[in-house]
This record gives C-alpha cells, structure tokens and sequence, in this order.
C-alpha cells in the first residue's frame, strides 16, 4: 500500500496505523475545499474556497502587495459562494433521483429534473472558475503567475 494510502485508501488521506485511525500526513497543501494542513482540514470559514488560510498561504507564496490581497480575498469570496451554491445543487440532485425511484414506477421526468440540475449547476461552476481564472491572471505579475502556474501544475493548488 501507498504510504499515504489512508485509512479510506485514498492518497493524502494520512498513512495508516495499526492502533486506530490515520494519522495526519507528513505535508499538507491548499485545493478547492479548503486548505490542508498537516493536520487535515481546515474550514474556518465555512468550507469551500475558504479565504483565510489559502489566502495567507497565497500571499505569502506569491509575495502579494495588500491591494492584491485585498482583490484575491473577493475573487475567492465570490468562488467560495458558487461552490455553496453548488453543493446546494446537489443536494437537489440526489432529493430528486431519490424521488425518481422511490415510487411503484419510476419517474422518468423527475430523474432528468435531477440530471439537468446537475448539468446546469456544473456549468455554473465552470464558469465562476474560468472568471475567479481571469481575474487573478489580471490581478498577478509575470513572476507571480509563473509561481501560481506552479501550484496548479504540482496540486498544490487545486480549482
């Protein structure tokens, strides 16, 4: 097994041992539901793009001036909103696919109510990321959007 194979055997879950639970992985790392400290997560803030702990971890890794900090911590405000929303989304998506199988025949109208909500809602979420995408590239310097290219390249930084 993965070193990191956890206790659900998923990697960066935290390495397995023999007396109980996973202990916290040796690393720990910023992505799309909140920053991961060697501990686990994070959710100060509510959860999703949380902007206090990646927003510190940002500014220090890519050395922003306070306006800069100031306009990130909107764009992830704005990106944290949609994925609550999102996952709101969700949970409509599975109350109606419940729906769709719960009675003597299946309702077919209700299952595509719960896939179509799942599209749309997809696509919202695909568009808050491109935008939060333009407006941090507008926000950084050469150099910073070399090193937040980095985060993205290396999963430090997951969208």
């Amino acid at each position: 097994m993965h070193e990191y194979a956890g206790w659900h055997g998923r990697r960066g879950r935290g390495r397995d041992r023999e007396d109980g639970p996973p202990g916290p992985p040796a690393w720990g790392g910023w992505h799309a539901g909140g920053w991961h400290g060697p501990w686990g997560h994070h959710h100060e803030d509510g959860g999703g793009f949380g902007v206090r702990r990646p927003l510190r971890f940002l500014a220090h890794k890519l050395d922003l001036s306070e306006p800069q900090v100031t306009e990130l911590a909107n764009i992830l405000n704005d990106l944290k909103t949609e994925r609550a929303q999102a996952e709101v989304d969700d949970r409509r998506t599975m109350a109606a696919f419940a729906d769709a199988v719960a009675g003597n025949s299946f309702d077919e109208a209700r299952a595509k109510e719960g896939a179509d909500l799942r599209t749309n809602s997809a696509e919202k979420l695909r568009e808050a990321v491109t935008k939060a995408l333009g407006r941090i590239h507008a926000l950084l310097d050469d150099e910073q959007r070399k090193r937040f290219a980095y985060l993205i390249r290396t999963g430090v930084l997951a969208l």
